[in-house]
């Protein structure tokens, strides 16, 4: 049986703890968050036992830790987990600097203990489908991947002023994927990008609304879209196109009914926003960590993983500012 600290209460942390408490190899054993409250909440929901964060890391009993608490924290939580000689589980961004995360690799390897970065949309069942046929080689050769990942609102002003930006905190997800499913890292990155759904977020220094091309060695391109506003909900669609055809997942509605009147089709919505659309992929994820775990296996997405989306993050933002393709 694995024992699982939980690190932070918050929504993350509730949805970890609903994948953890139906595996039967794991436990959240204790659940900490900088309100007690909170983590008394979730402990009694769980099974497990509230206690300070020091004393889930100290605690021997405690074979790994997930962290899901704010981006600002993680750097010290790793390093301190690692210390202990736990295995962990960090939700994106690992770090918004590209050299404390290189830290933190430095700490994870010198330490022996295992690590995962949580990007979760690499366990989408769709998404998954369409990698494995990519490696299989159904459409041939990769030449192009589209990426579409569009919130139905913005997050709160507060929320976007800690992000560290749309292209660290929402595009680094669809940077991975594109890696995911172009198979080969990016070699240039170019960005552009506007403010169009909310003044108040360019006040913030942030924008709402970005294209980013990426290019590999050989060639391959990725497109991704990104905006903060989608009228119409939660858009996730991904294409992938090759040399013999293309794979596509579109948008999981509420329901797969379809009605047909005098005035034509008309399907159900998306499913309203990432907790409903990935529930699946959250609980893959968490079931890979502790699979790999029991079974000694390696992990993926890697911390390299994280560090490489990130890297690609920060060229995204360079080439913005700089209107200039990005060489990474």
């Amino acid at each position: 049986m694995i024992k699982i600290g939980l690190l932070g209460a918050g929504r993350i942390g509730q949805v970890h703890a609903r994948s953890l408490v139906t595996m039967p190899n794991a436990k959240v054993a204790t659940v900490s968050d900088f309100v007690p409250e909170a983590a008394e909440a979730l402990a009694a929901k769980s099974g497990g036992i509230a206690m300070t964060t020091e004393q889930v890391i100290a605690d021997p009993s405690i074979d790994a830790v997930v962290i899901g608490t704010p981006t600002t924290t993680h750097f010290d939580l790793i390093h301190q987990a690692a210390d202990a000689g736990k295995a962990i589980f960090c939700e994106k961004p690992i770090d918004l600097s590209v050299e404390r995360i290189h830290a933190c690799i430095s700490a994870v390897s010198s330490a022996g203990v295992p690590f995962m970065t949580a990007f979760n949309r690499r366990f989408d069942p769709n998404f998954q489908k369409v990698q494995r046929q990519v490696q299989d080689g159904v459409i041939g050769a990769v030449e192009m991947v589209t990426i579409q990942s569009r919130d139905p609102s913005p997050p709160p002003i507060g929320y976007i002023e800690t992000s560290g930006g749309l292209f660290r905190d929402m595009m680094i997800h669809d940077l991975d994927m594109a890696r995911f499913l172009l198979g080969e890292d990016p070699v240039e990155v170019f960005a552009q990008a506007s403010c169009l759904v909310d003044p108040a977020i360019g006040a913030a220094g942030d924008i709402d609304t970005a294209m980013v091309s990426l290019k590999t060695a050989s060639g391959k391109l990725c497109q991704i879209s990104n905006s903060r506003r989608a009228t119409y909900g939660y858009d996730q669609r991904v294409e992938v196109h090759g040399s013999r055809g293309m794979l596509r997942a579109d948008n999981v509605l509420t329901d797969t009914v379809e009605v047909a009147t005098a005035d034509g089709y008309r399907k159900s919505v998306t499913e309203p926003f990432f907790l409903e659309r990935y529930a699946a992929a959250y609980t893959n994820e968490m079931a890979h960590f502790v699979e790999c775990l029991t079974d000694s296996k390696p992990m993926a997405p890697s911390i390299e993983d994280g560090l490489k989306a990130q890297v690609l993050a920060d060229a995204a933002d360079e080439s913005h500012r700089s209107g200039k393709p990005v060489s990474v």
